[in-house]
């Protein structure tokens, strides 16, 4: 009886031994007599003792593969050493265990030969300059590569670029100059920009001025325009008043005669008097002396004849 019970109690330990749980995101190539038979999945599986064996354990997350500074030459002969991360995942377990003796070491010499491959075409300023070009064609490289042996290449990138201490400096001083050069160039531009606003300033000030000296003399000419039209105005209905009032045509020779002698006030004024109009004011000084009219003077008492007494009336 004791003995029943231990062997209950071995073949109950046994059976749970050979009871396998896969863990999430991990699978497990399976053989059977030294042959791949299958693959598990995530979940608890029952291994036949013996007969089956876990060849081996593959997890399906991405990896990263951080590889040491490899030495590249570039086309124009210059050494650096790169160093390279590629992100990687297994996605076919069994391409995996059996495609290739060492999945890793196989990608990490695939990563720098291809690597030097890209940076020999390239020289090394477009080495400097196009990472995102060398990460894009070595991650199609790669992932075409590595599909034979199970695994999914996600992303190349390149961790460091380490030109030698004589580039390097060449390279500092390279960019002294540059900032140096920038810094020129933007205080000429602000210098510039300066003299440009100063001078605008300037324009726009003289224009302002031109514009204010002729708003100034526009409204003093017409000032003067309206004066001169009021003035004429004034004089037509003071001629036109006189004309109701029925003024005979000498009161009008008199006002031309007015408006002649204002005429001849000016400096070097000439007056071109017509015939007729001498003619007139001859006939006009006679008839003025003949009839006394128009003449503002009086004229001299005649003397009173003395007055003869008559002897025989005054007595």
């Amino acid at each position: 009886m004791p003995f029943i019970i231990g062997f209950i109690v071995l073949l109950i330990i046994f059976l749970l031994s050979c009871l396998k749980i896969v863990p999430q995101a991990t699978q497990y190539v399976i053989e059977f007599l030294g042959r791949y038979q299958t693959t598990w999945d995530a979940g608890l599986h029952f291994k036949i003792p013996i007969l089956q064996r876990i060849s081996r354990r593959v997890t399906l997350k991405e990896q990263v593969l951080d590889s040491a500074p490899q030495p590249v030459i570039t086309k124009d002969n210059v050494t650096m050493r790169i160093d390279t991360v590629v992100y990687y995942r297994i996605f076919d377990a069994k391409l995996y265990t059996y495609g290739v003796v060492d999945p890793i070491n196989a990608l990490e010499n695939l990563t720098a030969t291809t690597l030097r491959n890209l940076v020999g075409e390239l020289e090394l300023d477009g080495t400097l300059t196009s990472r995102d070009t060398i990460n894009g064609k070595m991650t199609a490289i790669l992932d075409d590569a590595t599909d034979q042996w199970g695994m999914k290449v996600n992303r190349v990138e390149l961790k460091n670029i380490i030109p030698p201490e004589e580039i390097q400096n060449a390279m500092e001083k390279q960019m002294k100059a540059e900032r140096d050069r920038r810094e020129t160039l933007l205080q000429a531009e602000g210098h510039k920009a300066a003299a440009i606003t100063r001078a605008e300033g300037d324009k726009q000030a003289m224009i302002l001025a031109a514009e204010g000296e002729r708003d100034a003399r526009i409204a003093r000419a017409e000032g003067e325009a309206r004066a001169i039209y009021l003035a004429k105005k004034a004089e037509a209905d003071g001629l036109l008043a006189l004309k109701e009032a029925g003024a005979d045509a000498a009161v009008l020779e008199l006002k031309k005669y007015e408006a002649l002698v204002k005429m001849s006030n000016g400096t070097a004024a000439k007056l071109i008097i017509p015939t007729d109009a001498v003619n007139a004011v001859t006939s006009n000084t006679i008839f003025s002396e003949t009839t006394g009219l128009g003449d503002s003077t009086k004229s001299a008492e005649k003397p009173r004849k003395a007055v003869k007494e008559d002897p025989c009336c005054d007595k």
